[in-house]
């Protein structure tokens, strides 16, 4: 059942005003506001106008390394999708993108609090990955990526930049501009040939391999107050 049947079969909105209430970003799905006729399931939680619909299940946390290859959407008609490629069932969320030929750590979630903390570039979250391109790394190279490069009009923010072999770095950003990195080394005249997602603020890959995961308890996100 997608989020407008789910109005008007549950709650017997008319059609048009379930519509209505999706396009005017009205209704949140675990706390992420709901795309039109957007799948839902029962161990989603979704609110309109502050009620709460359908409590949903508990929320969870995922680590999971995406593989090559896999599109970062779940929009089930794109080819190569993130929803045929994840190992369980659960409806969760990608915390952050990484593009098809990009691989590496995805937080998974239906908990659209941390989803917005992490996700939201102005709460200058760090990003870790490790790239690898087509020729030598040079100083000039480095400090450039560091101190930020005009991409798409705007200039990205500084960044911590780390040499790990002639052809290869690690950096750390605090943003998340369309195929960023990319985008940076081919201003450099750089192609990345290998690009890696190793961590999304504490939490690391920790020897995943392509396609596995773990789950990650609340209390990691959610601290005892005991």
């Amino acid at each position: 059942m997608n989020i407008n049947e789910f109005l008007v079969k549950r709650f017997h909105f008319s059609k048009e005003k379930a519509n209505e209430m999706v396009q005017e970003n009205q209704v949140f799905i675990n706390g992420i506001k709901a795309l039109q006729r957007q799948d839902v399931l029962k161990s989603d939680c979704i609110e309109a106008n502050g009620e709460v619909l359908q409590a949903g299940l508990e929320h969870v946390y995922y680590a999971y390394y995406k593989p090559r290859g896999i599109e970062c959407t779940l929009n089930a008609e794109i080819e190569n999708n993130l929803l045929q490629a994840l190992p369980f069932d659960i409806h969760v969320y990608p915390v952050g993108r990484l593009d098809k030929e990009s691989e590496g750590l995805l937080l998974l979630t239906n908990d659209g609090k941390i989803y917005k903390d992490i996700a939201f570039s102005e709460n200058l979250k760090e990003k870790e990955y490790l790239v690898e391109l087509n020729k030598d790394l040079t100083e000039d190279a480095i400090e450039q990526l560091a101190s930020g490069i005009v991409i798409m009009g705007q200039r990205t923010r500084p960044a911590q930049v780390y040499k790990v072999s002639d052809r290869s770095f690690r950096i750390i950003l605090t943003q998340g501009l369309n195929r960023q990195i990319r985008r940076m080394c081919y201003k450099l005249q750089y192609e990345v040939t290998m690009l890696k997602r190793i961590r999304i603020t504490s939490i690391e890959l920790n020897g995943l391999q392509p396609g596995e995961f773990r789950e990650i308890p609340k209390t990691f996100f959610y601290k005892s107050k005991a």
